[in-house]
Order: structure tokens, then C-alpha cells, then sequence
């Protein structure tokens, strides 16, 4: 008997409760997870090289990019998503040519290299308000990225450091770090590093420029910076290295050299000629340097992750050049057989190799071919071991789902394939996480959901027909996003455009 008076009782309440005014009671709806991008509309900014890099402010609604066709940042209201409008640009030419963009509450930083460039460069800041000129820092030789810390009090700027032509000059490669509670500015060298020369290469690490330091010849390239705001990853992508910079003590704590990925092993298969007359992907006895450009950090699970995009990069001057093809070298035959016809245009003939490594031995022939790139993405702990490489995937859904874009037509599979040159992540409350990799060759960009980052899921192929060579992405929340939704930013630097796609669920 008790129990059925409880069941009474509760049926009791259940019912007084479902007659009670629903205004009476909150509750907190569902988050929608749900992903569906579809292209929304384009601006055009002009010809080649008018659009490389964007950054978007929310309190504006203006996308700020990176046109150095115009040597200016190009400014647009995007308010009405339908109806961009063209805003007065902001004119860089008594300053350098920019690189970089990012925003941050209102404040946008730009990158601008010097002339010439191996001098020091400068971030400029300026208010989004009316674009008006705030401050200006000097910092190293070719800031070739730009970004705020997440709580917006350092900007960070990655100073490549590139030789001239004749590699004659040879700038250090820094990272600097702007404090702007005090407008102090940090740069930071590898000087430290020299004495670890030998033993970062053998462990994967390129120090290859003629007379070079390992200080001279790091090339910072990109920043990823931890969702608290105490670290920096910064990518090395000539060197095939990742260094990790504490944003505290202003100090780089260490360089983590990144390998190098076997094409001789299932699942890491690749079309290596653009003149054999198919497009197929096979195994052959080639490392491939990772050599991330862009990178990204996020936080998932308390756990924070780097997702690397893989395009790699050689180094090609009148003063000095790498690179060769296969078919130039003296391979040792004992690894390389004859029998195999290795050489051959149609099997690794045509492939860019490096003249820098292979001859593990020192006795004149080449012990084990390199390619440049991973024609990948990776995902990487902080402290620089990898988790997880997507091996061939953007290689096979490229082929199967857009056959006619396949390594730009094949012709590509010689160099570096599709070359994922930019990631992006979109963080959907913290429930879910699409990761972007744009593809330069390819003018394409791919979607995989990483919520698990050591089990990425393939999800979209997006392109638009007219954008030619994606250099950045960029995503803005449904929070800040002009019309509510989540949107996806694609600067194309071939085609000068900048695209936008939608998350309509």
C-alpha cells in the first residue's frame, strides 16, 4: 500500500505541474550541434594577391583583409550579409607591404613587412571604430603572422626572417611579443638553441641554409595560441619544427622537430607523378617532411590540442636552392633497385626532393629520398608528439568526390598535392568541433568534425566556382556573426575573393 500511495502522490504532482503556466517554469533549450555550410555570397577585391589573409570585428561588422595587389587593407561592412558594402581602405604604403591581420575588442593589428625586408618590420594597430591609427611597434625582420592572445592582452607577431635573393643577408627568425599594458615589446630569437643544433636534426629538425645558425635559419610561419592565454606554438615550416613559447615568462621553452611521415605504409599512399597518365595512389619508399604552415589550437575535453596543416615548403633562391627532382639524383641501388625504375617520369622521376638530406651514409649517393609537405593534416600534443595524421584522406576524397580537382588537375602529384595550407576550427559550445583545412591547389577547402581529435570524421568538400587559392580561413560564431548564423571565411589570394559560407543547420 505504501507504494502505491508514493505512485499517487507523484502522479499527483506530475499532473499539477503539467497544468501549471509554462512561463512559470525556464529551461535551458537544447544546443543545436547540427553542421550544414552552403555558400552564401562573395566579395571581389581585385586581382591576384588582393586577398590573403581576413579578420572580422564584432563590434563593427567589418571584415579587415590582407590585399597586397593594393599594398592596403581592403575593409567591408558585412552588416547585410546580401549587401556587402565597400568601406574607405586603409592605406599601408609609407609603411611596408602587410601580411597579416587579426582583431581583438575593437583593436585590429597588422603585419607589415619592411623594404627590404630583411630589415625590421612593424605591427600597427588601429581602431575599428573609424579605422584611425592607435599605435605602432617595431619588431623582427618579416612578421609574416599576426595574432592576440585570447584575453587580448599580448599581441604576437611570428618574424620569418627570410634571406634576400642572394642569401647574402640572413635575418634572424624572432617572435614578438607586444604587451599592451605597457606598449613593451619582447622579440625573441633562437639563439639559445645553437648548442642543440646537432641533436634536434637527428631528430628531424632542417638547419640548412649555407653558413647559417640554427638561430638565422628558424623561419617562424604561424602562431597557435592556448585557450589561457600562457602559451604560444609557433610553426617552423622550412625547418619541419614546432616551438612552444611561454607567454608568461616571455621565453621560448623549446623546439620540437616534427619527423617525418613514411608514403611506404598503408594508408599513407600518394599519386607522386603528374606524367604518368592516371591519377592513383600507391606506396613508395619516400619520407615526407611535415612542415606545417598554418596552425590552431583548441582546447577540447581540457586537453589542448595543435592541428598543423601539412603544405610543406623548400627554400629556392638565385643564392642558394634545394630543390631537385628524383630523377637528378645518384640513388644507392642497394635500396633503391634498378630493377624498379625508380627514376622513371611515371613513378618517382618527376617528384621535388630536396638536395639537403638522403645520403645517411655521406658516401655520394642517396640513401633515402624526401618529399616537401605531408599532403596532410596532423593534430599534435603541446609538447609537439603527434596524435594523430590524416594520411592519405584528402588525397582519396579529393579523387572520389571531385575527381577533375584532384592534386589542381594532377598537376600538382609532383610537388605537394592539394597543399593544405590553412585550418580553422569552429567551436560549437563546447559540444562540438569542425575543423577547416583549405587546400591552395585544389581551391578547395575540406571539413572534418574532430570533436574526438584523435578520430577525425570526413564531413564536406566546399568550394565555389571562381575562387582560386584559399590562404586563409576565418570563423565567426553564430554569437557574433552579422545574421546569427555561423559563418565560414575564405580568403582566395589567386582569385583576390573572399568568400562566405553559412552553417544553416
Amino acid at each position: 500500500m505504501k507504494y502505491n500511495k508514493l505512485f499517487i502522490s507523484t502522479a499527483c504532482i506530475a499532473l499539477i505541474l503539467s497544468c501549471k503556466n509554462d512561463d512559470d517554469y525556464t529551461t535551458t533549450p537544447p544546443l543545436n550541434t547540427e553542421v550544414n555550410f552552403q555558400y552564401k555570397t562573395t566579395i571581389n577585391l581585385g586581382g591576384e594577391g588582393a586577398s590573403e589573409i581576413s579578420a572580422f570585428d564584432a563590434i563593427s561588422k567589418k571584415i579587415y583583409t590582407v590585399n597586397v595587389e593594393s599594398n592596403q587593407i581592403s575593409v567591408n561592412n558585412i552588416s547585410n550579409l546580401d549587401s556587402p558594402l565597400v568601406e574607405p581602405a586603409i592605406d599601408l604604403s609609407i609603411y611596408g607591404s602587410p601580411n597579416s591581420v587579426a582583431i581583438y575588442n575593437g583593436k585590429l593589428a597588422v603585419a607589415v613587412e619592411a623594404n627590404p625586408k630583411q630589415n625590421p618590420g612593424k605591427i600597427l594597430v588601429y581602431d575599428t571604430t573609424d579605422d584611425s591609427l592607435l599605435n605602432q611597434y617595431t619588431v623582427g625582420a618579416l612578421p609574416d603572422m599576426v595574432t592576440f592572445s585570447k584575453d587580448g592582452k599580448l599581441i604576437i607577431s611570428a618574424n620569418e626572417g627570410e634571406p634576400n635573393d642572394d642569401y647574402t643577408i640572413d635575418p634572424l627568425g624572432t617572435v614578438s611579443i607586444i604587451d599592451l599594458s605597457d606598449d613593451s615589446v619582447t622579440t625573441l630569437d633562437f639563439a639559445a638553441f645553437n648548442s642543440q643544433e646537432a641533436t634536434l636534426k637527428t631528430k628531424g629538425l632542417r638547419v640548412f641554409g649555407p653558413g647559417a645558425s640554427l638561430a638565422q635559419d628558424v623561419e617562424p610561419e604561424y602562431i597557435a595560441v592556448s585557450e589561457d592565454s600562457n602559451t604560444a606554438w609557433v610553426s617552423l615550416q622550412e625547418n619541419n619544427g614546432v616551438a612552444k613559447v611561454n607567454l608568461t615568462t616571455k621565453t621560448i621553452e623549446a623546439i620540437y622537430p616534427l619527423g617525418y611521415k613514411d608514403h611506404n605504409i598503408v594508408g599513407n599512399e600518394m599519386d607522386a607523378s603528374d606524367k604518368d597518365g592516371v591519377t592513383m595512389l600507391k606506396n613508395w619508399p619516400v619520407l615526407g617532411m611535415y612542415q606545417p604552415d598554418a596552425i590552431t589550437a583548441a582546447n577540447i575535453g581540457g586537453t589542448e590540442y595543435i592541428f598543423s596543416a601539412n603544405e610543406g615548403d623548400s627554400r629556392d633562391y638565385d643564392g642558394f636552392s634545394e630543390e631537385l627532382r628524383v630523377d637528378d639524383l645518384i640513388l644507392d641501388e642497394t635500396l633503391y633497385p634498378v630493377i624498379n625504375d625508380y627514376q622513371n617520369v611515371i613513378n618517382l622521376g618527376r617528384l621535388k626532393t630536396t638536395s639537403t638530406l638522403g645520403d645517411t651514409d655521406n658516401d655520394g649517393d642517396v640513401d633515402q629520398i624526401y618529399s616537401y609537405g605531408a599532403r596532410s593534416f596532423s593534430v599534435w600534443s603541446g609538447n609537439g608528439a603527434l596524435l594523430y595524421d590524416s594520411g592519405n584522406s584528402i588525397a582519396t576524397k579529393t579523387l572520389s568526390e571531385t575527381p577533375a580537382r584532384f592534386n589542381d588537375e594532377d598537376g600538382r602529384s609532383d610537388d605537394k598535392g592539394a597543399e593544405p595550407e590553412a585550418v580553422e576550427i569552429l567551436n560549437i559550445g563546447n559540444e562540438r568541433y569542425i575543423l577547416f583545412v583549405g587546400l591552395e591547389r585544389n581551391d578547395q577547402v575540406m571539413v572534418y568534425d574532430v570533436t574526438n581529435p584523435t578520430a577525425p570524421k570526413f564531413m564536406d568538400i566546399l568550394s565555389h566556382m571562381g575562387d582560386e587559392a584559399p590562404e586563409g580561413l576565418l570563423v565567426i560564431p553564430a554569437d557574433d556573426s552579422p545574421n546569427g548564423k555561423d559563418l565560414l571565411v575564405v580568403s582566395n589570394e589567386d582569385s583576390g575573393t573572399v568568400s562566405f559560407y553559412e552553417n544553416i543547420q
